[in-house]
């Protein structure tokens, strides 16, 4: 298989493997062995870029706010004046990281709006001549640097 062709089933793998679909699949359907795609997989990052997408804000901000609660509900069950005393930092690291969250919201949402797109723009290549593997890795790669760029500025999204 020539280079060309190696990179261009890459791209679909990748696409494929964020959009849900198992390591095992992809070799199937794109006729490489599953080691291949595990090698890319993990060179790539894959599966930290699929968690990143699979999770969202609210819900992160949901289970921090579940685990300040019950860090009150323990530390009010407890009656140790010391431990009353100590929740404040852990209450003040949990609400930065609440406002953090909050703060990146607008690049979340961009990797959940891209998710979407690549899932589509996939789907569409099945039947339109004119989205090519080429054209769907030049997507994918302006994606990246819009992503990166914004992740070192988030007000500027």
């Amino acid at each position: 298989m020539k280079k060309a062709e190696i990179e261009r089933k890459k791209t679909v793998a990748r696409s494929l493997y964020l959009s849900g679909m198992e390591l095992s699949q992809i070799a199937d359907q794109l006729g490489v062995s599953r080691q291949s795609v595990s090698k890319w997989s993990a060179a790539e990052s894959w599966k930290e870029q699929r968690a990143a997408t699979q999770i969202t804000r609210p819900e992160l901000v949901n289970k921090l706010l579940l685990a300040i609660d019950n860090l009150i509900s323990q530390v009010n069950a407890s009656g140790d004046p010391e431990a009353i005393g100590t929740i404040a930092d852990k209450l003040s690291k949990l609400s930065a990281t609440i406002e953090k969250l909050d703060k990146k919201a607008n690049v979340i949402d961009a990797i959940e709006v891209f998710m979407a797109f690549n899932r589509w723009i996939q789907d569409q290549a099945s039947y339109d001549p004119e989205i090519t593997p080429e054209l769907i890795k030049a997507i994918n790669k302006y994606q990246n640097k819009f992503l990166m760029d914004r992740m070192t500025s988030p007000s500027s999204l």
